[in-house]
């Protein structure tokens, strides 16, 4: 018989920076305690660097927009899907030495196993990382 695999972790946030602290409290809390010192820093680097892009460039800036996190393990990591409204394609960017932002998806790139830019099928964009974690702690 095959292993039945965990069902996802779902949230759903405003649009709003006072979310990204929800969301990585969320995260945090549902990783297995085992999992926690092992992922947990990183993670919540991963949650908050998506989560404040998907707030800044993908929400549309209407009342009642969400972003969306999912989470879940999959042969070796730990997957992180945020998910916002809009349609831009988050791209890596390369700031000058004194620019204030656009380091985000350097972290992401550096932190993730893997990570990539998905559209939507109805609406918006997704960008999915994960992180490699090793079994039985």
């Amino acid at each position: 018989m095959p292993e039945i695999p965990l069902v996802p972790a779902y949230w759903r946030f405003p649009a709003h920076p006072a979310s990204v602290r929800r969301a990585r409290h969320a995260v945090a809390e549902s990783l297995p305690d085992a999992l926690r010192p092992q992922l947990g820093h990183d993670l919540g680097l991963l949650t908050s660097e998506l989560l404040t892009n998907a707030i800044r460039h993908g929400a549309c800036g209407e009342d009642g927009d969400l972003v969306e996190l999912v989470l879940w393990p999959a042969d070796g990591h730990y997957w992180l899907a945020v998910s916002d409204p809009g349609t831009g394609k988050p791209e890596l960017a390369h700031p000058g030495v004194d620019s204030e932002n656009g380091r985000g998806l350097i972290l992401v790139e550096g932190l993730a196993a893997a990570w990539t830019v998905r559209s939507r099928s109805a609406r918006g964009t997704s960008v999915i990382a994960g992180l490699s974690f090793r079994q039985g702690g």
